[in-house]
C-alpha cells in the first residue's frame, strides 16, 4: 500500500506531466479565480450556470436515448413504445430528457429576463447578450424537433402548421417547405432531416455559442450589481469596472461557484421529482394524416404561439407568421446597440419593467388560453352527414366512386359542401372553378396551407376518382378552370 505522501507525490507529478504537454493549468486557474464583483457573486446571477447544466444533461441522456431510438419514420414511434414499456427504466429516462427540455427553455427565458432587468446587455456586453439571444433561439429549435422526434400526431402536424407558415414567406417559400420537408410531403426524409437537426446541428451550434457566449463573459467580466444612479458611459465605464473589481472583488472559485452548483443540483433534483411524477411526454397516436379528429398542441413552451393563431381572425395569420418573429428577434438582437448607455437600476428604468411585465403577463395568459382554445381555424366533423344528392345526379362511375373516396377519407372534417361541413380548409362547392385538374391532383397529393399531404395515403386509382369527382363542383352557370398554356401547345406531328 502507497502511503498518502506518496500518493499526493504521484498526483503531483502526473499534473507537472500533462502541463508540460498542455500547458492547462494556468488557464483553467485564471477562468477559476479570475474576480467577481462581490454583490455580483449573488443567488441572482445563478441562472446562467443552471442553463449549462442543464444542457449537460440534455446531452447525456440524449446520447443515451439514442442508443435505443431507432431514427426512421417506420420505427421512431414502436421504438419510444419500446423505451416506455420494454427497457429498464427507458420511461425514466425518456422522463428526464422531455422534462429537461422544458426546464432548459424557461430558466433560458428566465437568464435573458434577468439579464434585461439588471442592464447586463448594455456596453460593453452587447455582443454577449447577442449570443445569448441566439442561444435561446437555438434552445428553441431543440425543443420543436426534440417534439418532433415523438413522431406522433402532434408531431405530424406539428411538421404540417410549420411547413405551412414557412410556405407563406414571400418568393422563397415554396423552396423552403422543399427544403425543410425534403420532398413534396411528409415523408422519411422530413423525419431524417428534422432528426439530423436535433441531434447533429443544432447541439453543435449550441456548443460553439456556448463557447463564444463564456469567451466574452471571462473577457468582460460579470456585469456589477445595478446601482440607481451609476450610469454607463462608453468614455469611462471601462475605467469604473477596473475600479470597482481592486476596491471590492471575490474570486469565481469558490465564492460564486458554489452557489451555481447549489441551484443547478437543485434544478436537476426538480427534474428527476418531475420525471418520476410525471413520467415522460407521449407518445400519442401513430401518425396519420387521414385521422382528422385530431387536436394537436405544442409543448409547452410554444403554446402561446398556438394560442394567438387560434384567437386571430384568419385574415390576420399570414401578417402576424410573417412580420412577428423578425420583428422580435431583430427588437431583441438590436437592444444592447440602441440601448448601449445609461440606467442599469430597474427602479430607474420604468419603461423597461413596465414593458416585461406586459410581456409576462400576456405570455402566461395566452399559455393558459392555448390549453382550451380550439384548433384554428374552428373545425367540426361531418362526416356522418352524406354527400347531397345534387351533388351525385348525372355522375359517371368514375366521379361517384370518387365521391366515395371523399367521404370515406373524411374530407368533410375539413370542407363544407352546400354549406355543410368543417371550416377549417375552404369550401368546395366551387373548387372546380379555382383549381384546374392538374392543379387539384398537386393539391391532393401534396397538401399546401393547412391540408396535409395525402400521397401516401392515397392509391393512384382513389387520387383519379376523387379528382374526376372535384371537377364536377363547379356552378352550372361557370365552366371548371382549364390551364390555358395548353391551347399555345403544337401537336406533335405523325
Amino acid at each position: 500500500m502507497r502511503s498518502f505522501r506518496e500518493r499526493m507525490n504521484f498526483k503531483t507529478a502526473a499534473k507537472e506531466w500533462l502541463d508540460e504537454r498542455l500547458h492547462i493549468a494556468q488557464p483553467i486557474r485564471d477562468m477559476a479565480m479570475h474576480p467577481v464583483p462581490r454583490r455580483s457573486a449573488s443567488w441572482w446571477y445563478v441562472f446562467g450556470s443552471a442553463s449549462l447544466a442543464l444542457f449537460i444533461m440534455q446531452v447525456v441522456t440524449g446520447i443515451l436515448l439514442a442508443l435505443i431510438y431507432a431514427p426512421t419514420a417506420a420505427n421512431a414511434w414502436s421504438s419510444l413504445q419500446r423505451l416506455n414499456h420494454s427497457v429498464t427504466m427507458g420511461w425514466f429516462l425518456r422522463a428526464m430528457h422531455g422534462w429537461g427540455a422544458e426546464f432548459m427553455v424557461g430558466i433560458v427565458l428566465i437568464h435573458m429576463c434577468q439579464v434585461f432587468i439588471f442592464g447586463a446587455y448594455k456596453y460593453p456586453r452587447g455582443f454577449t447578450w447577442v449570443a445569448g439571444v441566439i442561444l435561446l433561439l437555438l434552445t428553441l429549435g431543440l425543443a420543436f424537433t426534440g417534439q418532433i422526434m415523438r413522431f406522433d400526431q402532434d408531431a405530424y402536424w406539428g411538421i404540417g402548421i410549420g411547413a405551412s407558415i414557412t410556405g407563406r414567406v414571400p418568393l422563397i417559400g415554396h423552396a423552403m417547405v422543399q427544403l425543410l420537408l425534403g420532398g413534396p410531403t411528409i415523408a422519411g426524409a422530413t423525419f431524417n432531416r428534422f432528426f439530423t437537426l436535433h441531434v447533429f446541428i443544432l447541439p453543435a451550434l449550441l456548443f460553439a455559442f456556448i463557447g463564444v457566449h463564456l469567451f466574452l463573459v471571462l473577457k468582460l467580466g460579470i456585469s456589477e450589481w445595478p446601482m440607481p444612479g451609476r450610469l454607463v458611459r462608453r468614455k469611462t465605464y471601462l475605467q469604473e469596472y477596473e475600479q470597482e473589481l481592486n476596491r471590492d472583488s471575490v474570486p469565481f472559485v469558490p465564492d460564486a461557484l458554489w452557489k451555481d452548483l447549489m441551484f443547478s443540483g437543485a434544478i436537476i433534483l426538480v427534474v428527476i421529482a418531475c420525471a418520476l411524477t410525471f413520467g415522460p411526454f407521449g407518445p400519442g397516436g401513430v401518425p396519420n394524416p387521414t385521422i382528422i379528429q385530431t387536436a394537436p398542441r405544442p409543448d409547452f413552451f410554444f403554446m402561446w404561439i398556438f394560442a394567438m393563431l387560434a384567437l386571430l381572425p384568419p385574415h390576420l395569420e399570414t401578417f402576424f407568421m410573417l412580420a412577428f418573429p423578425p420583428l422580435a428577434i431583430a427588437v431583441l438582437l438590436f437592444l444592447p446597440f440602441v440601448a448601449a448607455e445609461g440606467e442599469k437600476s430597474w427602479r430607474r428604468r420604468p419603461v423597461a419593467i413596465l414593458s416585461l411585465a406586459i410581456i409576462a403577463v400576456s405570455f402566461a395568459a395566452l399559455t393558459r388560453l392555448g390549453i382550451e382554445s380550439p384548433w384554428a381555424p374552428v373545425m367540426d366533423a361531418w362526416s356522418a352527414y352524406p354527400v347531397p344528392t345534387n351533388y351525385l345526379k348525372s355522375r359517371t362511375p368514375l366521379e361517384l366512386t370518387g365521391a366515395l373516396v371523399f367521404q370515406e377519407k373524411q374530407c368533410r372534417n375539413c370542407h363544407s359542401l352546400d354549406g355543410v361541413g368543417g371550416q377549417r380548409g375552404p369550401a368546395l362547392d366551387s373548387v372546380a372553378v379555382r383549381l384546374t385538374k392538374d392543379e387539384l391532383i398537386r393539391q391532393v397529393l401534396q397538401g399546401g396551407g393547412n391540408m396535409p399531404a395525402f400521397g401516401k395515403n392515397l392509391s393512384p386509382p382513389e387520387v383519379t376518382a376523387l379528382v374526376a369527382f372535384l371537377e364536377t363542383l363547379h356552378p352550372a352557370e361557370e365552366a371548371p378552370a382549364k390551364n390555358e398554356s395548353l391551347k399555345y401547345v403544337q401537336p406533335i406531328p405523325h
